[in-house]
């Protein structure tokens, strides 16, 4: 009997604490969630977040595309993307892979009317029918048929405004240069901008082959290392300088990475407030530090007769010349002129140290 008795008594005491166990662990559990159920619902909920992802939308810009305007094929009309495929299937291999067809196909799955070809291309029946007649549909290149003006015209319809405010007038624009002889938008050649080339440098050399030489040059940008490019300092769809400059001067642009030769400084020199060209070419030398000539002979440009005797230097006044003069050994002028560029030095007149 006392073993039953004993026996009952702990069964009880073992429900009673599984019972205290599951009543702390709903009171902990209600107590957790009680801040979470005083939040206001949020786009970031589990819920919302499942909710978002179920929507199918369409990429930015692209779901506005309509078909781009052809008047040199006024009644054709729409056929849609796969007629084109059926003939150009190695071109639609190469522009599957392009932010293009991915934004024009992400598109087009919410909203089946919104064209992919012809977005750029144009109404394409007319071109189907007749596929050898030039012009019928909008080419990108110079001997497919559309002018020049139309080829632009279809881009900008898109892609205005921004870096291109500048394009009507600009250089590239006046010697009939089309997006297409830059920009390849049916492949992706180019880790961005869908160049026409591999990289940027390698797209402008196309025409641009004086100044890619130049960077073979001792002294040159770093441009053939890969740390800069020549949109870093240009502008090629326009701009209000002459040399198509992202800034307005040349030495805005320059002051881009030399901040330090901006200033201000007590006493300047006033060709390098000028123009930084007054001393240095951007692109190559042959002289240290992208110099027009190796000093001293391209200080006595302007410094002849001041402070100094007024004999030009030249090669005979080298240490093997006939005429040594130490003002030419080491580092020339600079031996002593150090702060070319300006001073706020008590001897600042003179650029010393």
């Amino acid at each position: 009997m006392r073993f039953r008795h004993t026996q009952r008594v702990s069964i009880m005491l073992a429900g009673i604490v599984l019972w205290c166990a599951g009543c702390a662990f709903a009171f902990a559990q209600k107590t957790a969630d009680a801040p979470a159920l005083r939040l206001p619902a949020t786009n970031l909920s589990a819920d919302e977040t499942h909710a978002r992802a179920s929507q199918l939308l369409p990429a930015p810009g692209f779901a506005n595309a309509t078909v781009a305007v052809n008047p040199m094929a006024a009644q054709a009309k729409p056929v849609g993307e796969k007629v084109c495929i059926a003939c150009h299937q190695l071109e639609s291999e190469h522009f599957t892979h392009t932010l293009h067809a991915l934004g024009l196909h992400a598109a087009a799955k919410v909203d089946p009317n919104i064209p992919v070809c012809e977005t750029c291309h144009g109404p394409g029946s007319a071109h189907a029918a007749q596929p050898n007649s030039k012009g019928l549909i909008i080419g990108f290149t110079h001997d497919s048929g559309t002018p020049i003006a139309l080829q632009t015209q279809t881009c900008l319809t898109c892609h205005q405004g921004g870096p291109r405010d500048h394009w009507a007038g600009s250089i590239h624009q006046r010697n009939e240069l089309s997006c297409s002889d830059c920009h390849n938008p049916m492949a992706k050649f180019s880790s961005e901008g869908l160049m026409a080339k591999a990289s940027i440098n390698d797209t402008c050399s196309q025409c641009h082959k004086d100044v890619r030489l130049q960077f073979n040059r001792r002294s040159h940008m770093p441009l053939p290392e890969g740390q800069m490019s020549c949109d870093d300092c240009h502008n090629p769809h326009g701009s209000l300088t002459t040399p198509l400059l992202k800034t307005n001067t040349v030495n805005e642009t320059c002051y881009q990475c030399h901040a330090e030769k901006r200033g201000p400084f007590l006493f300047e020199h006033a060709p390098v407030r000028e123009s930084c060209l007054n001393c240095h070419t951007p692109h190559g030398s042959n002289q240290a530090s992208l110099l027009l000539e190796p000093i001293p002979f391209l200080c006595q440009q302007c410094h002849t007769n001041q402070g100094h005797p007024s004999e030009l230097q030249t090669p005979q006044s080298l240490a093997n010349g006939k005429h040594p003069d130490e003002r030419l050994m080491g580092r020339g002028c600079i031996t002593c002129h150090a702060q070319v560029h300006g001073s706020n030095a008590p001897s600042g007149p003179f650029f010393h140290e």
